[in-house]
């Protein structure tokens, strides 16, 4: 049975796992997940995750969710060899480290500025701003830290893509991030290095502008986390 990947279009977490699918070069089926509709919300998708969140991936009637699980999973279950995700402690506790600060640092403070206030109803504000510095700094400090080409390691692996996918979402709306000069180099090499993989963050950055400019009517959602603009 071919891998299924249900996701959305512009979500950074179903933008990584894409990435790392096409990074390994694994067959795959993409099911698209139709957020204004809602189809993440029903008790049908809730028996792939109860979390109701996306993405998830279908191996043959084993569900996982979490992008990092899902990214993790592949590459130990179907390229044990790849660098994506190399099994020696230390480089893989480097790649853990980074999707860990991404997802709950990095990705967290940025998205709050940068996607919550496109699709529900958030103001942006300057505490929130600050907190994106804030983790910008950080990341450049890691990067300095490391001394290395990509986020992780001297090459690519699973840890750039989310990465790399949160910030986008900064160039999306047009937040000026070039004064943290190692974060500003790491994303544009990502971009000149790795056109097919860009590509995918790119479709999305577009999508989402649009989303900036002409926020969507959410107003049928009764999402059960955030609140709806009406």
């Amino acid at each position: 049975m071919v891998l299924k990947l249900y996701a959305v279009s512009d979500g950074p977490p179903s933008l990584s796992v894409r990435q790392t699918l096409a990074a390994l070069q694994l067959p795959h089926e993409l099911v698209s997940v139709d957020y204004g509709a809602g189809e993440h919300l029903t008790e049908g998708y809730a028996q792939m995750n109860p979390q109701k969140e996306i993405p998830v991936l279908d191996d043959d009637g084993f569900f996982l969710s979490e992008s990092n699980a899902i990214m993790q999973y592949l590459c130990d279950k179907y390229k044990r060899d790849s660098p994506l995700y190399p099994t020696e402690a230390k480089a893989r506790a480097i790649i853990n480290q980074r999707m860990c600060f991404n997802l709950a640092s990095y990705y967290a403070n940025i998205s709050a500025y940068t996607l919550a206030p496109i699709f529900f109803d958030y103001e942006r504000s300057s505490l929130g701003l600050k907190k994106v510095h804030l983790v910008l700094e950080v990341f450049d400090t890691y990067l300095a830290r490391l001394g290395a080409r990509h986020a992780a390691a001297d090459h690519l692996t699973i840890a750039d893509f989310p990465l790399v996918n949160s910030t986008m979402t900064l160039e999306a709306i047009n937040v000026d991030f070039s004064k943290y000069e190692r974060v500003h180099k790491w994303y544009n090499d990502f971009k000149r290095n790795y056109p097919d993989l860009w590509k995918i963050s790119e479709d999305a950055m577009k999508e989402l502008k649009q989303f900036s400019a002409h926020p969507p009517d959410l107003s049928n959602l009764n999402h059960p986390f955030h609140p709806i603009r009406h």
